[in-house]
């Protein structure tokens, strides 16, 4: 049995209905909120397992709901929209969402995508060692090993894999990691992320040309595998 707990933000009741239906029915407990702060508050008064959001509320907007919501909720958080412009995907994505679906959406990539979500919700905030595949990336002592042998990188490398490594399987904008990396100065800087992607992959990925760590998510960012 599943149980685990998932909060749906929507204010149409029949999108509401076919999610809890859905969920259900998949042994996910739901709970509804039909307006952004009333979402709010059921997500601080029983934080649940993930989040599924709509970017069209009454009283405020979702990408404001989502703001605050990161200021203190850290799992996962999947945004549906009838919206598919690239400018919101990017923003909901730069504001920590872990994912955008955009509607109408099969229900089973819905279940695959919350599946995928709530894997990567932080289970401590002491996992020192990520492993993903042939690569294992040691935050505290600040390695990375490929088959069992440390790779050589630079300061600047080993934190770009590490941003990508702790965020695995969400898309990660331009924008966010060159903030993160470089500062606020160099956000609009994607060549020069690039280059350091492209010095990244040779070092860490099998064959660099056909990644399957480092993702590209074409006009948007990055993705760790």
């Amino acid at each position: 049995m599943n149980k685990a707990e998932i909060l749906i933000i929507d204010d149409e009741p029949q999108i509401r209905k076919l999610l809890e239906i859905t969920l259900e029915s998949h042994d996910y407990k739901v709970f509804q909120a039909e307006t952004g702060n009333q979402g709010i508050i059921m997500a601080a008064n029983h934080p649940p397992e993930l989040i599924l959001l709509d970017i069209g509320l009454p009283d405020k907007s979702g990408h404001e709901v989502l703001r605050e919501l990161r200021t203190w909720y850290n799992k996962s958080i999947i945004i549906l929209s009838v919206q598919n412009n690239e400018s919101d995907i990017v923003s909901a994505l730069d504001h920590g969402a872990t994912d955008y679906l955009v509607k109408p959406f099969r229900t089973s990539e819905l279940l695959a995508r919350i599946r995928s979500a709530m894997r990567r919700n932080p289970d401590s905030n002491n996992l020192n060692v990520i492993e993903c595949g042939d690569l294992q990336i040691n935050l505290t002592a600040r390695t990375v090993k490929k088959n069992q042998e440390i790779i050589k990188l630079t300061s600047t490398e080993f934190n770009l894999i590490a941003l990508l490594a702790k965020h695995e399987g969400r898309v990660l904008t331009h924008q966010f990691i060159l903030k993160e990396i470089w500062g606020v100065a160099y956000q609009n800087e994607t060549q020069y992320l690039r280059v350091f992607i492209a010095s990244l992959r040779k070092k860490t990925e099998q064959n660099p040309n056909q990644p399957k760590h480092i993702i590209t998510e074409s006009g948007v960012g990055y993705r760790f595998s």
